[in-house]
């Protein structure tokens, strides 16, 4: 049975594994969050994600996307190739409805993984 759990390992934890992400990154972008990826070199992917009180003002407010980005990211994890994902999130995200938002990170996540592929 696949697992669906988000544990440490999918995490990316330090300040470095951040900054090596935005050294060459492969980007899949909208507009208004935006992937950053690497090959990681393990056979999972992890991610990062920043939700900058510039863009969301309210903690609560960064707190329901992050909670719905790592959700999605739980439930997609194992189609995603082993990548380090940042996750940034720009101006207009506060507008969006949770179930728009989680349609627009899988297409998101698509558009990385195959532009990781090809």
């Amino acid at each position: 049975m696949t697992c669906y759990t988000f544990t440490r390992e999918l995490r990316l934890l330090t300040p470095a594994q951040f900054k090596a992400v935005f050294s060459n990154p492969i980007k899949a972008s909208s507009a208004e969050i935006t992937l950053l990826a690497i090959p990681n070199g393990t056979s999972h992917p992890r991610i990062g994600l920043t939700v900058a009180k510039r863009y969301v003002k309210r903690a609560h407010e960064r707190n329901r996307i992050k909670r719905l980005i790592r959700e999605s990211f739980r439930l997609n994890q194992h189609e995603l190739p082993p990548l380090d994902i940042v996750v940034l999130v720009r101006n207009g995200v506060m507008e969006m409805e949770n179930a728009e938002l989680t349609r627009l990170i899988e297409k998101l996540w698509r558009k990385l993984s195959r532009r990781y592929n090809g």
